[in-house]
């Protein structure tokens, strides 16, 4: 017969087990409550537009040569953007959409800076309204902001800018999410 035995197994250690929860709560808990949950706070301080009509005169000798007409329609939003991460934010690249009544969109990239200076001498009625632009590959460092003007040329007319559906901004960041902002009617 065999022997009787009435040793008790080894108490296990719960020691490894209880430092790798307390690493994973504490994970979790710092991300959900340390990370910001937005990157960027983007408000639209003003809005201004101006609506241009161009009339273009051919070669007068020739025989009935049309007056040809070319409209033009900018909108001036002067933006501040607060950069709520711990890293700096960079700016890609900026946009505008336009959505008319009929769901048709447009959309538009926002007037380089090296166009910025031929825009404003071929329609001087822009230099009044526009401010310091907020350029592409401008870098805002964590708790700082930047503010600037961002210029479009939308390819509408006014009582279109007045009868849309709606207008945004769309601001591209490197390395993180874009962020859209609406610009609000008169």
């Amino acid at each position: 017969m065999a022997e009787l035995t009435f040793s008790q197994p080894e108490r296990r250690n719960f020691l490894v087990p209880v430092l790798i929860a307390v690493v994973v709560i504490g994970g979790i808990f710092s991300y959900i409550y340390l990370t910001p949950h937005r990157i960027a706070d983007i408000t639209v301080t003003k809005t201004a537009v101006l609506p241009t009509h161009t009339e273009f005169q051919t070669d007068s000798r020739l025989v009935g040569a049309q007056v040809e007409a070319q409209d033009a329609f900018y909108v001036l939003a002067t933006i501040r953007i607060d950069n709520r991460l711990k890293i700096p934010l960079t700016i890609d690249d900026m946009t505008g959409t336009i959505t008319e009544p009929d769901d048709t969109a447009a959309t538009v990239t926002a007037i380089q800076k090296s166009d910025l200076d031929s825009v404003t001498m071929a329609f001087p009625a822009l230099k009044p309204l526009s401010g310091p632009p907020l350029l592409r590959e401008t870098s805002i460092q964590p708790g700082d902001h930047a503010e600037g003007m961002v210029l479009l040329n939308l390819p509408i007319t006014e009582a279109q800018w007045k009868d849309r559906k709606s207008a945004t901004l769309t601001f591209a960041f490197y390395h993180q999410d874009p962020l859209t902002i609406t610009l609000s009617k008169p």
